[in-house]
């Protein structure tokens, strides 16, 4: 039925056991609430090809589903296949009605456990479930509650979706309830031991929490429930406790042969169960990618597809290494004829020098190394006859210009696959949130309480920019001068980690940010290189429908047949 949430399906069909039998018995107990776990969709780098961050290789695929999303012919039947995760709603919810199942069946367990292990599981259970309904409302909008396990009669034509803050308002209640439960091994604690990687955690609670309420007082779910002040309490609550338990930007110096700098090393260094070397990682559920396979260059023996190509639109907006942004503009509506910045030092003629450092870190360009062991050998060639040159009929072969290179070790290959993935939560979402929130609620120079110290949003992105090597903001931005610099800041630290795609949705800012992107073409004339932007084809998923994914249309019409009630999203009636 349609939120697979019958507990009738935890029922017997052919004898073997009841729930009364897994809740009695402790390792059966165990068995089912790992089995809570593992619905979370992964994030991956496939998400930036349908934003601005990057141009997919396979648009040269014919019926590939960038071709499909490009040209906007995405319908509600369609969706599924088409977008970067599918349509999680089943699978969420069906996290969630083990979840309730879980919370409901431990109440009353009669087996024989610590108590302390029980109250363990069971923050761990409101966790799980607010990390659920989170991942459903950034995508869907407001979305139907449940909170216990539906009866074999439940009525389903009486359910109703709740508002997006009224879900919040649920999720902020487990992550408290989760919470609630002493910081320690019997309870929700901050570490994680022995054999355990990958389960609820405090910071995974307080993330969730900071995330959520930063979403609802954006204006795509403001509605006057959760405010920007109300949000900078939670944040700076999140952010503070973290802080004062043991989490801190990755900042470990690689040797140069190892990786450029802290940020380049953080994305493909793994985490562990004791934090001993990443303590930025808040909750890491993605596989590694393998981009040297599937986002790669045609000279990497064993590759598959190029991938997501980062565009010109997004290396535009890497500042200079001096804190000034290299493009103010463009004076052509096809963003092909740039605006310079004189006072940045950004040069047409040589595009790639004095970069924020992060750049160097996350994007293959003509010119770069490759091999960090071998700073004086082959450069990567994305000019037109080079190795790696630019392409418009070749998977193979960038897009646009540009290669991806975050969370890639250059020393990946078939035979050593050493590169990263994607991490759910981290610490520097933290402080850019609070950030947000902070300058929203009282402007970018005021402090604000954070645990045992005071930040002001300003202070809040200078840590993160000073990890990058990056200088700060300056004091005394008006409102709009800091949300642009923000903005752009966020855009650059979280690229390729799935923001962007939600970012851009809450600003309600996508018509300006996806109508097309930009890429780069080199030729080289003699000993010289001649750079020529240029514009693909407009895309036509910018459009209000795309804020939200559309509902399962099969779901949809069971609702419809049930109730007679339409849940929908705007836009997306078929």
């Amino acid at each position: 039925m349609l939120l697979s949430c019958n507990e009738q399906l935890d029922l017997p069909s052919d004898g073997r056991i009841t729930m009364d039998q897994v809740f009695s018995d402790y390792n059966r107990t165990r068995g089912y609430l790992n089995s809570c776990y593992g619905y979370c969709p992964k994030p991956y780098m496939d998400r930036a090809s349908y934003t601005d961050e990057a141009q997919d290789a396979d648009d040269v695929t014919p019926a590939s589903k960038y071709i499909v999303w490009y040209g906007g012919n995405v319908t509600s039947l369609t969706y599924g296949d088409i977008s970067a995760d599918g349509s999680p709603w089943g699978d969420l919810y069906e996290g969630i009605r083990k979840c309730n199942v879980f919370i409901q069946n431990i109440a009353t367990a009669t087996l024989y456990a610590p108590e302390g292990e029980k109250a363990s599981w069971t923050a761990q259970a409101h966790a799980l479930r607010a990390l659920y309904y989170l991942q459903l409302i950034k995508r869907y909008g407001g979305v139907p509650i449940f909170d216990k396990p539906l009866e074999i009669g439940h009525d389903f034509a009486k359910d109703e979706r709740a508002t997006f803050s009224e879900v919040v308002t649920f999720i902020l209640a487990d992550c408290d309830k989760a919470l609630s439960y002493p910081a320690t091994r019997d309870g929700l604690s901050w570490d994680i031991y022995d054999n355990q990687y990958g389960i609820m955690t405090r910071a995974v609670a307080y993330a969730i929490k900071s995330q959520a309420v930063t979403y609802a007082a954006s204006p795509l779910w403001s509605d006057g429930t959760y405010t920007w002040q109300k949000a900078v309490q939670i944040n700076a609550e999140a952010l503070g406790q973290c802080l004062a338990n043991g989490y801190k930007l990755f900042d470990e110096k690689p040797a140069a042969s190892i990786a450029q700098n802290a940020y380049a090393l953080y994305f493909f260094t793994s985490s562990n169960d004791q934090r001993a070397t990443d303590k930025e990682t808040i909750y890491h559920v993605g596989d590694a990618m393998q981009v040297w396979r599937f986002a790669g260059m045609p000279t990497n023996p064993g590759m598959e597809r190029t991938g997501p190509c980062p565009t010109q639109d997004l290396v535009d907006a890497y500042e200079m290494a001096n804190g000034q942004a290299p493009v103010t503009g463009y004076s052509d509506a096809n963003r092909t004829v740039p605006v310079i910045n004189a006072a940045s030092g950004y040069k047409e003629a040589d595009p790639y020098a004095g970069r924020d450092p992060r750049f160097y870190a996350s994007v293959y360009y003509n010119g770069a190394v490759r091999n960090l062991d071998q700073p004086e050998g082959k450069k990567v060639e994305t000019f037109v006859g080079g190795a790696e040159e630019i392409s418009d009929i070749n998977r193979k072969f960038t897009r646009t210009g540009y290669y991806l290179r975050k969370f890639n070790n250059y020393k990946s290959g078939q035979n050593n696959d050493a590169d990263g993935a994607i991490r759910l939560f981290r610490l520097a979402e933290l402080y850019l949130n609070f950030a947000e929130s902070a300058y929203q609620a009282s402007g970018a120079d005021v402090p604000v309480p954070v645990g045992s110290q005071t930040l002001s949003a300003r202070e809040a992105v200078n840590v993160v920019r000073a990890r990058a090597g990056m200088p700060g903001f300056a004091a005394g931005l008006s409102k709009d001068a800091f949300e642009k610099k923000y903005r752009n800041e966020r855009r650059i630290e979280l690229a390729f980690e799935e923001h962007r795609f939600f970012d851009v949705r809450r600003w309600k800012i996508l018509p300006e940010t996806d109508r097309f992107v930009t890429g780069m073409r080199i030729t080289k004339n003699g000993n010289a290189w001649v750079y020529k932007r240029f514009k693909f084809t407009n895309r036509n998923s910018f459009q209000d429908k795309y804020l939200m994914y559309p509902i399962d249309q099969r779901e949809v019409n069971k609702v419809i047949g049930l109730s007679g009630s339409d849940w929908q999203n705007p836009g997306w009636l078929e």
